[in-house]
């Protein structure tokens, strides 16, 4: 995607102006995107795996708040977030506030959601959305049957919890919502020569938008030093590993290519279940899943017509 946002810098060395970079921006080149993808996918949500663990001992806010939190002060002196904010311009502020404005909500309903339902049907509702998005952009035969397979997939993972549990899908279904704007949103830092100081900024900025939200949660893990260093891990392992990796995989990778890898990421998020939750799919779970998969795989983005 093309973008004409920039932020830029002055070099301390040589004066000259140039695109903020952190101090590992050349690992964009060290390997081939999509490795930096299949790594995305593993850490995406392996970490939100082990949050759930941490759930009873701390609030579902409170480790969104700690999740958040670190990668905040993780990329704050890699990044500094407070330079790039203030030398970008008008509509880069803007495209950082709402990019941090995404990630506060979407971590945050995100957790709400794992905390009531399976996280392979939270991964299901999370793709749908981006099928939707592309059928608006591309009114294609082909988006048209990919969604169709795709919502077919998840009314089977949904199931009964249409009645049983409506407060547990409104969350999925607002991280599905918000999914969609990480993955626009991202494209656009990504492409446009903020890259990863970009992640940085936006980061800080959510922090500051959650800041009130899960502290009081959040205040038993740091009389708790085992459970402090769990949920700085649960931070690095969901915000920092996964969103630097799809920041180096969307800075080299068309969007349609992109998207037809976000399909592996369902099934990761079943395997991931099974393994660390002992959330064992049912046979039509399974085919549910396989049919989000399909569909995922399948459908064209608009961006890419």
């Amino acid at each position: 995607m093309n973008s004409e946002v920039q932020v830029r810098t002055t070099n301390r060395t040589t004066g000259d102006t140039d695109a903020a970079r952190p101090a590992f921006a050349g690992l964009a080149n060290a390997l081939p995107p999509h490795v930096w993808f299949c790594v995305s996918a593993i850490f995406h949500y392996l970490g939100p795996a082990f949050a759930v663990l941490l759930f009873a001992q701390v609030g579902v806010l409170g480790m969104a708040w700690l999740r958040i939190a670190t990668a905040a002060l993780i990329f704050a002196p890699l990044t500094r977030p407070w330079t790039v904010f203030a030398r970008a311009d008008r509509s880069a502020r803007l495209l950082l506030l709402a990019f941090g404005a995404c990630l506060a909500v979407m971590n945050c309903s995100f957790y709400l959601a794992l905390d009531r339902l399976p996280i392979s049907l939270v991964a299901a509702i999370e793709f749908v959305g981006t099928i939707g998005v592309a059928l608006v952009g591309l009114r294609s035969r082909r988006n048209v049957a990919a969604l169709a397979i795709a919502v077919a997939g998840t009314l089977l993972l949904i199931d009964i919890k249409w009645s049983s549990d409506p407060v547990g899908l409104f969350w999925a279904f607002l991280n599905g919502a918000l999914f969609v704007g990480y993955i626009v949103l991202g494209h656009r830092i990504a492409q446009s020569g903020i890259g990863i100081a970009g992640l940085g900024t936006a980061m800080a900025i959510a922090f500051l938008v959650v800041l009130p939200i899960g502290f009081d949660q959040a205040l038993p893990a740091f009389s708790a030093p085992q459970l402090l260093i769990a949920a700085i891990g649960v931070g690095i392992c969901s915000s920092v590993i996964p969103y630097i990796c799809d920041q180096l995989a969307m800075a080299r990778l068309p969007r349609a290519s992109f998207a037809l890898m976000l399909s592996l990421l369902p099934l990761t998020a079943t395997l991931i279940g099974v393994i660390v939750l002992r959330q064992v799919p049912s046979l039509t779970d399974c085919f549910g899943i396989a049919l989000v998969v399909a569909g995922v795989a399948m459908h064209k983005p608009a961006a890419d017509a």
